[in-house]
This record gives structure tokens, C-alpha cells and sequence, in this order.
């Protein structure tokens, strides 16, 4: 079945500047980026579609496409202000993208088949990509769609706190909202919130969302009919963003079913810079054991 790998990854410009500096994690330089794409492949993605900015792109197709050419088909899309922004005037100061769910409106004319949405710089791990596939091969539709949730104690870092979104769970596995929550630590054996909210302590037991969504391409219409509300309400606050979680929230308000897919992966990624040696090592480990080649694209 045709589905396609959606990468989130329009903000690598302002971390790495050129691509030169973009930082590889494998023993043949390869990104976090490409061992999502290859778990896709294996997985059963027929497609990845790229959310990049147009000012990096012969950059980015350099790098990539002489990996990746006779492996999976390839897209690009660029994410810009002026993107499904008709009928509005774009404030002169603004200058920050429009948030996650606008992204991934911005592929509305590239992607027609169910697909996956991933964060360009996050390790999201084999299992993940293939519960998210079996999901959009078999269940997938215009009233069904799914997150893969991470268990906490699987995302956390050594090196500080961390900012999660809580997934909000019923008895039959489906999502009912997601509360983001801050300065996540494990101190002393439990897991503790420093926020405002409650409770201050959550389960080891609790399931995050690492931004892994699976969607039918009937999500597009609707995030448009979404973004232009949010425009008409706030195109004039300077940092506002219009986020996939919004977008979830309502399409769970309107009736629509958002499965939460438990995954028995790992997830790592560079949330400091200390982080690095460790995500290193992480995936060291996983070549030594056999599930990742050396080079991934030999």
C-alpha cells in the first residue's frame, strides 16, 4: 500500500545554517534524520516528503538525494508564510513560521495517500515505524487517525529537564487531549512535574507524544478550514502558532478518533548538547547488535 513519511524539517536551517553542519550521529556520518527514513523503508513507505525552507534547498537535495535516489520516491515542500495565508495581510514584524499544523498543510498538493508525520531531529526507532504503517495500511481513515505514544521514562535526559505533551488517554486506547507539561525530571525514583499544573508527579507508565502522527490525506481541507480561523483570531500576536495538537483537539471535539499507538521504542534526541555523546552511543549500540548497518546506504 502507498503511504508516505512526512519530515517536519523546514527549522534545520536556523539550528545548523548550512547543511555542512549538519551533524552526523552514524559511523558514516549519517543524520538522526536518515535512520527514520530507513526504518520507513523497511517498514513499507513507498514515499518521503521533505518540509524544508526554499533558501536551504540545493543544500538539502545535494546531501540527500544521491543517498536516497532508486531507494524511495522523494518530494519536497516548502513551508513559507504566505502559504494558504489568501485573504490576510501578513503583519510586516512577522517573521516566525506559522507552527507544525501549517507544515503540514503546506504538503496538501504533494500528498494524496495516508501518511506519517515525524520530527526531522528525533530517533523514533524500527517498532514505531512499523506499528505507524500496519495503522495507515489497515486502519486509516477520514474519521480515524493515530499518534504513536512514547512511554516518559523512554524520553527523558540525563542532562536536565524536559518538556513533554502528555497524552490523555480513555479506557478503549483513544486520545483525548494532550497536556503539555514542564521541567519533566526522575528524581528519586518518581517522575516529577515543576509547572503549574497538576498532579506534580506522573506515572512511569505515562505515554508522550514525540510528535508522531498518522493521518488520512482528508486532514488537509480540514487544517485549512482550521488555519484560517486561527489567522482570523491571530495573525496579529507575533509568536502565535498553529500546532498539530490543535488541530487534534478539535477533529476529537467534532467526533473524529485518534488511536494511541503504543511503541516499544526507544526515543533519543538532542534536547542538550550534552545529549550528543549519548545519542551517539545509543546508536553505536544498535549497529553493534545488528539492527542498523554500519553504512546505512551501501
Amino acid at each position: 500500500m502507498e503511504a508516505t513519511l512526512l519530515i517536519l524539517a523546514a527549522g534545520m536551517a536556523s539550528r545548523y545554517g548550512s547543511m555542512k553542519q549538519m551533524e552526523g550521529f552514524g559511523p558514516s556520518g549519517e543524520t538522526i534524520m536518515e535512520y527514520s527514513i530507513y526504518d520507513a523503508i523497511r517498514a513499507g513507505f513507498t514515499k518521503v516528503v521533505f518540509i524544508i525552507r526554499k533558501d536551504f534547498a540545493e543544500n538539502f537535495r545535494s546531501v540527500f538525494e544521491p543517498k536516497l535516489n532508486g531507494k524511495i520516491k522523494i518530494g519536497y515542500v516548502y513551508q513559507e508564510l504566505t502559504a494558504f495565508t489568501e485573504g490576510f495581510t501578513i503583519p510586516a514584524d512577522r517573521t516566525k513560521p506559522w507552527g507544525t499544523a501549517h507544515a503540514v498543510l503546506c504538503a496538501m498538493n504533494e500528498v494524496k495517500e495516508p501518511f506519517a508525520v515525524i520530527n526531522a531531529d528525533d530517533f523514533y526507532g524500527r517498532d514505531a515505524f512499523q506499528r505507524a504503517y500496519n495503522f495507515l495500511a489497515n486502519d486509516c481513515s477520514p474519521k480515524q487517525f493515530s499518534i504513536i505514544g512514547y512511554n516518559l521514562m523512554k524520553t527523558l535526559s540525563d542532562h536536565g529537564t524536559v518538556n513533554r505533551g502528555v497524552c490523555e488517554v480513555d479506557s478503549a486506547g483513544n486520545l483525548t487531549g494532550i497536556a503539555e507539561r514542564l521541567n519533566i525530571s526522575f528524581k528519586d525514583g518518581r517522575v516529577v512535574c515543576d509547572d503549574s499544573l497538576e498532579p506534580k508527579e506522573l506515572s512511569t507508565s505515562t505515554s508522550v507524544s514525540m510528535n508522531f502522527w498518522c493521518f488520512h490525506p482528508s486532514i488537509f481541507p480540514y487544517t485549512q478550514h482550521l488555519f484560517k480561523e486561527f489567522l482570523t483570531s491571530s495573525i496579529a500576536v507575533p509568536k502565535s502558532e498553529f500546532f498539530i495538537p490543535i488541530v487534534a483537539d478539535q477533529f476529537i471535539k467534532e467526533g473524529g478518533v485518534i488511536n494511541v499507538i503504543p511503541t516499544t521504542s526507544q526515543w533519543f534526541g538532542v534536547t542538550y548538547k550534552e545529549d550528543a555523546p549519548a545519542v551517539k552511543n545509543s546508536l553505536d549500540a544498535l549497529i553493534e547488535s545488528g539492527e542498523y548497518p554500519t553504512a546505512l546506504w551501501n
